[in-house]
């Protein structure tokens, strides 16, 4: 839509209403005239009214000029404030055609609480009230007044009205407007669109409602005219406000301690001619705030504000304490004690008076005569004849001395004290405990200061407990981490007091700053031998617990050993030759923990010597393992058919058909096997035996008939071997002999006997053998005489038993196979 046909909508119609405004809740019409002459308008268009957000239908009229009329009534207009449009429907759209604002409230309601006051200080009379509740209209209010000189029922002189600001609820009305002791009478109305209302008159004369400034308070200094004041009391003094001389005045005054907790007391009324005032009954010594304040009087009048608060202290009164006293005492020469006289004061009075020094005097001392000590500290330090037992102390400040405490120099008869000790509760405290001895004392004196090295009574804590059944007290004054405290605790009796006991503690301990160092003093191939310095105690530290020793070796593998506090060195074993060690130590308190330098260190390396041996061991190993391994796969049964090849069985040979099974013994001289007649033996065959008959191993027959040995029993042979040959010898050998011989078995594992065969190629020698050896289960002998010899095979062939180092002819033998013995 152009702005040429909006402005042209525009002037299409107008809204009408009876009146703008209209009492809250009221039902109000209003109508929208459509000229004819708008020629944007279809005759049937559709008119909408708008109320605020709300849409509503309009009621059509046409009028006899031909201008339409559209009228909304609304029931009830809750809102104060409501806007009203005549909207066209356009479309989709809805352009506006006119628009009104209707406003809704009440009449005013009559202002009230209305008062006046005289200021002399602007010289106007200031009046104020209250507008009443919210009425939704713009209401104007305005002070009216007029002078009377009766009762206000008459009215003489107008006063021009008095219009406040906007939003202001107070007037000022000037002094030149005003009479100030004749009446007036004087009152608010209030107006706006739908009434007026107006305050009640209010009568008055303006000095009677006058309101002074609030007056100038200080304290009264003493002079010789004016005496200090007594404890509790404050001399005061004030001004009235300079323009209010003239006027009579009473005052009040009122008072608070501070700091301010409790309530004002009002003191009053005071008459201004005294302008001083003395106020007791206040407590000595201490701080409150005052203010004053006037008026007219005894004619009416307001009170002024109360001055600015004037704080003043109390005259303060003599001390009231008890004084816990302790001291110390040493003999300077045979006539002259040194006396350290300790004292705390406590306060028996909340309202004591504040200490200002403190006198040592001797019993009976005149006033005139120096005091021994006169000091504002809690100590003092004093010569005594020898002889003297007491000393008196009094606290003194302006208002005087507290009572004189005696302190008598006991000497030390009482009882001991019993289990002392010491308990840190936090590290700014120290709970110190014993066992009250017997009989039970009246109190006790505890002293607490630096320990060792610190010297001995330098700044030294102390306080009395004066309950003779308590068994112990937290010491708090003076206590810090890490330092060693002498705690020092002594009883108190009747007319004496018992030996001190002491005890050393820590209300906190730190760890140990560094371990000692570490160092080697003497080295092996497999061992190192360590020391280390223990360190002193220090200050502050916890004692040691415990050491731990910590080394690696090349291949980060760790090791460690814990030792106890008293140790100071350690020898590593079981190290590795020309091996690189890292050592370090670790000292350990209840409290923590703290670590060496670290210590690098080479264990020596193995001599050639020493190698070689070990190369040999280690090669004996190899061997003998290589051996044990070689005969445990040799003596297995299922690899011994493979090795040895298969032996007939002699029991079912042909021999069995002529030699008998039970040989007949008989002792026979054998020829010299180095015979060369003697024919070879070339064949050796062993048999069983049915019935086993042992043989002793030597015969002790003198004759040289004796029986074979336990192996071999007896030698069967073919022929005589002892007759000459009658047949020719071939020039090579090849007719085989037999050698039968009996074994019965090893001296360690009799058993059957059996006959050994055996073939061979040298002739056997006629000679007695040397004493046989043995091989297992397998035994040789090579004469009646002779012991049983070993059957060894030889390195070329297995079947070949040897070498017979004693018999070389012998060596020669081959067996070509053992038959009944199993196990071989």
């Amino acid at each position: 839509m152009t702005e040429e046909r909006r402005h042209g909508l525009e002037e299409c119609g107008r809204i009408s209403l009876p009146t703008p405004i209209v009492h809250l809740g009221d039902p109000i019409t209003a109508s929208c005239t459509i000229s004819p002459n708008c020629s944007h308008l279809d005759p049937e268009s559709q008119i909408l009214w708008k109320l605020g957000t709300e849409l509503q239908p309009g009621k059509r009229q046409r009028l006899a000029d031909g201008r339409q009329e559209f009228t909304i009534t609304v029931a009830h207009l809750n809102s104060p404030r409501v806007l009203l449009s005549c909207c066209l429907r356009w479309g989709t759209s809805l352009q506006i055609l006119d628009q009104a604002e209707v406003q809704a409230g009440y009449p005013p309601a009559a202002p009230h609480n209305l008062s006046c006051l005289m200021n002399l200080t602007t010289n106007s009379l200031i009046c104020q009230w209250e507008p009443g509740p919210n009425n939704h209209l713009s209401t104007n209010f305005t002070l009216k007044s007029f002078k009377s000189r009766g009762n206000c029922q008459t009215q003489e002189d107008s006063i021009p009205d008095c219009v406040p600001n906007d939003g202001q609820n107070h007037c000022s009305i000037p002094r030149r407007h005003l009479q100030l002791y004749q009446n007036m009478g004087i009152w608010v109305q209030a107006e706006n669109a739908l009434g007026t209302s107006k305050s009640p008159q209010l009568c008055l004369v303006p000095m009677d409602v006058v309101k002074l400034e609030p007056p100038t308070l200080w304290a009264l200094d003493p002079s010789p005219e004016v005496a200090p004041p007594q404890p509790g009391c404050l001399l005061l003094r004030w001004e009235p406000w300079r323009p209010s001389l003239y006027i009579e005045q009473k005052c009040e005054l009122r008072h608070q301690p501070q700091p301010g907790e409790a309530s004002w007391a009002l003191v009053g009324p005071l008459l201004s001619q005294t302008l001083q005032y003395e106020l007791c009954g206040l407590l000595p010594s201490t701080a409150y705030a005052l203010q004053l304040r006037c008026t007219r009087w005894p004619l009416p009048g307001h009170w002024s504000d109360w001055s600015p608060s004037l704080t003043l202290t109390t005259a303060q009164q003599a001390p009231i304490v008890r004084l816990d006293t302790w001291w110390r005492q040493r003999q300077l020469d045979p006539r002259t004690a040194d006396v350290q006289l300790f004292w705390k004061p406590t306060p028996l009075d909340k309202y004591s008076g504040q200490i200002q020094g403190y006198l040592v005097r001797a019993p009976d001392q005149a006033e005139t005569v120096p005091p021994l000590c006169n000091t504002t500290e809690l100590s003092c330090t004093f010569h005594l004849p020898l002889e003297a037992q007491e000393v008196v102390l009094v606290a003194y400040n302006t208002a005087g001395t507290s009572h004189p405490t005696p302190v008598v120099f006991l000497e030390s008869r009482g009882p001991p004290l019993a289990r002392l000790h010491t308990v840190a509760r936090d590290p700014y405290s120290l709970w110190v405990g014993w066992e009250p001895p017997s009989p039970r004392p009246q109190g006790y004196v505890i002293e607490w200061g630096l320990g060792p090295p610190s010297p001995s009574g330098s700044n030294k804590s102390w306080k009395m407990e004066h309950n003779g059944s308590m068994s112990g007290t937290l010491l708090q004054e003076n206590i810090r981490p890490f330092q060693l405290y002498e705690i020092t605790v002594t009883p108190l009796y009747q007319d004496t007091v018992g030996p001190s006991q002491h005890i050393y503690a820590y209300s906190q301990e730190m760890a140990p700053s560094h371990a000692p160092e570490l160092h080697l003093k003497h080295i092996g191939k497999t061992w190192a031998q360590l020391e280390w310095a223990p360190q002193a105690p220090e200050l502050g530290k916890s004692p040691l617990t415990h050491y731990t020793v910590f080394w690696t070796n090349a291949q980060d593998q760790s090791f460690s050993t814990v030792l106890n506090a008293s140790s100071h060195g350690l020898v590593l074993h079981g190290l590795e030759p020309a091996s690189l060690y890292h050592v370090h130590l670790m000292a350990t308190s209840r409290v923590g923990a703290a670590n060496s330098t670290s210590l690098t260190l080479m264990t020596l390396a193995l001599e050639e010597s020493e190698l070689h041996v070990l190369l040999g061991l280690f090669a004996f190993l190899l061997l003998f393992t290589c051996l044990c391994g070689a005969a445990r796969f040799c003596c297995r049964p299922s690899r011994k058919n493979p090795l040895w090849p298969s032996v007939p069985d002699p029991a079912h040979s042909s021999l069995g058909s002529w030699v008998p099974t039970i040989m007949v013994e008989e002792t026979f001289q054998l020829p010299s096997l180095r015979d060369p007649g003697m024919p070879p033996i070339t064949k050796i065959t062993v048999l069983e035996e049915e019935e086993k008959k042992p043989v002793p191993w030597e015969s002790n027959d003198s004759s040289g008939s004796c029986g074979l040995p336990t192996l071999v029993q007896a030698y069967v042979l073919q022929g005589d071997p002892r007759a000459p040959s009658t047949q020719p010898q071939p020039p090579s050998i090849t007719s085989d002999q037999v050698l039968y011989g009996k074994v019965l078995g090893s001296p360690t594992s009799p058993g059957p006997g059996h006959y050994l065969r055996c073939d061979s190629t040298q002739p056997l020698l006629g000679g007695l053998s040397p004493s046989p050896k043995f091989y297992e289960n397998l035994w040789f002998q090579t004469s009646p005489l002779g012991t049983p010899e070993p059957l060894v095979p030889n390195q070329e062939d297995d079947c070949v038993f040897g070498p017979l180092l004693d018999f070389p002819l012998l060596q020669g033998l081959q067996v070509h196979g053992v038959e009944g013995l199993g196990g071989v």
